[in-house]
C-alpha cells in the first residue's frame, strides 16, 4: 500500500486583514483568507481558501499580513467537522499554514498596489535580550 500525501502551495491576496486569537492553552491562531485566481475555459475565476496558522507563525502572520497583500502558504488541506450553535452539522476545509512567504515589497504605498501598509520595524524580544535596529538597511537588503 502507497503511503498518503497532503500538501497543498498557493499563492493569493489577502481578502482582509488577519484575525489573532489565543486558544486555552495559550497557543496563538491567527485565521486569513486568500483569493487565489485560475483561469478555466477563458475566464479568470477566484476561489477563497481559509488559512490557519499556530503559534510564532500564527504571530508573525498577524503582524506583517495586511488586506491585499500577495503571499505564498505551504500546507496542508485540513477539513473538519463541528456542530454550530443550532445544532447542525457543519464541515469546514481550510489550510494549516506550515510556511508563508510575503511576496510583495515592503514600503509599497497604496497607489503601486500594496494595500497602504508600511515595513514594520524589529522589536526587541519580549525577554529584554537586545534585538537589532533595522533602520540603517536599505531597501534591497530585505530578505522579503
Amino acid at each position: 500500500m502507497a503511503g498518503s500525501f497532503n500538501r497543498i502551495t498557493l499563492v493569493g491576496n489577502l481578502t482582509r486583514d488577519p484575525e489573532i486569537r489565543y486558544v486555552g492553552s495559550g497557543a496563538a491562531v491567527t485565521k486569513f483568507t486568500l483569493a487565489v485566481n485560475r483561469r478555466s475555459k477563458q475566464q479568470e475565476e477566484t476561489d477563497y481558501i481559509d488559512c490557519v496558522a499556530w503559534d510564532k507563525l500564527a504571530e508573525t502572520c498577524n503582524t506583517y499580513l495586511k488586506k491585499g497583500m500577495s503571499c505564498l502558504v505551504d500546507g496542508r488541506l485540513s477539513i473538519r467537522s463541528y456542530d454550530d450553535k443550532d445544532g447542525n452539522k457543519r464541515k469546514a476545509t481550510e489550510v494549516v499554514v506550515n510556511t508563508m512567504q510575503m511576496l510583495d515589497r515592503p514600503n509599497r504605498g497604496a497607489g503601486e498596489g500594496g494595500g497602504g501598509y508600511e515595513r514594520p520595524r524589529a522589536a526587541a524580544p519580549a525577554n529584554g535580550a537586545g534585538g537589532y535596529d533595522d533602520s540603517a538597511l536599505d531597501e534591497e537588503e530585505i530578505p522579503f
